[in-house]
């Protein structure tokens, strides 16, 4: 029978399964949908963000593959590190890969810092994987390299705790994507804040680790580690985004010699998998199935 509901609505409606695998000690949380038998693709989410962020896309990409998505540590529901390393969320994620039965060579869609996550893990892992999309993520040449991390050293000074609201409305009214940007879908911000949020004693704070960018070194060194990944990759941008991060995708076609597959979703910005959900599932399931046909 015809399905006659809105996408919003059937999404909303399949929240998949969730599960939760320890590494290094620490719970990491991420959630399956889709068969077994499928090719398999793992979701990186953004920075002070969590795996609901593709709440939107995930349920329709898993009519054609075993997708999951995860919270890396020091965000959604998994749990914070006293140090944080692009090794060590390299590491999160192969072991969510094979803890969600994702299969041989999968695949990885990783939007803004989840993109240095995927580098990280093409750096470390791409043997084992089918390709990598960085999601308005790109790489900047040396001479131009902002270094994001290592907050301490470069400000003297340690990243404030979060605010806690009295309330769970009070919190709810200040939830902003960052960078800000408009959206479309009113209710698809109202559902991600209500899922950034945790209780504390006085009231509600969000979820994310402040400390995340304290000591943790993201690298000059991404130009040559996205030169060397050993597995294919793509990058799909947002036509209005306006993070800094996500402004040299023709620098990577340069240094890939003209051969890296670059798309932009028309009207969208930064966090375009929000924009426009299903322009996100077509391209994203189009390049995977692409790249899964020249693998068979």
């Amino acid at each position: 029978m015809e399905d006659k509901r809105s996408w919003f609505d059937r999404a909303i409606a399949d929240e998949g399964t969730s599960h939760k695998i320890l590494v290094d000690g620490l719970n990491i949380a991420y959630t399956v949908w889709g068969a077994e038998k499928l090719p398999g693709v793992l979701l990186l989410h953004g920075s002070n963000a969590h795996r609901r962020w593709w709440q939107f896309v995930a349920p329709f990409l898993s009519q054609y593959f075993r997708v999951a998505a995860m919270d890396l540590s020091g965000h959604g529901d998994s749990d914070w590190r006293a140090q944080y390393s692009g090794k060590a969320f390299a590491e999160e994620a192969r072991t969510v890969i094979r803890a969600a039965a994702l299969g041989d060579n999968p695949y990885v869609v990783a939007h803004s810092f989840g993109g240095f996550v995927g580098l990280e893990l093409g750096h470390y892992f791409g043997a084992e994987l089918g390709g990598i999309i960085f999601a308005d993520f790109t790489v900047a040449p040396r001479e131009r390299y902002i270094e994001w991390g290592l907050q301490r050293s470069q400000t003297g000074a340690v990243a404030r705790p979060t605010r806690v609201y009295a309330t769970r409305a009070a919190a709810l009214e200040r939830f902003r994507l960052i960078p800000e940007q408009p959206c479309g879908h009113p209710d698809i911000v109202s559902y991600l804040g209500e899922h950034a949020l945790r209780s504390v004693p006085g009231g509600y704070t969000w979820k994310f680790d402040p400390t995340l960018f304290d000591e943790l070194e993201m690298g000059v060194d991404q130009v040559d580690k996205f030169i060397g990944l050993p597995c294919r990759s793509a990058v799909l941008l947002g036509e209005h985004s306006k993070d800094e991060g996500a402004q040299d995708a023709e620098h990577m076609r340069q240094i890939s010699n003209g051969n890296l597959p670059i798309l932009t979703l028309p009207d969208t910005h930064h966090h375009f998998m929000l924009d426009d959900p299903m322009a996100s599932l077509m391209a994203i399931s189009g390049l995977l199935s692409a790249w899964h046909q020249q693998s068979a």
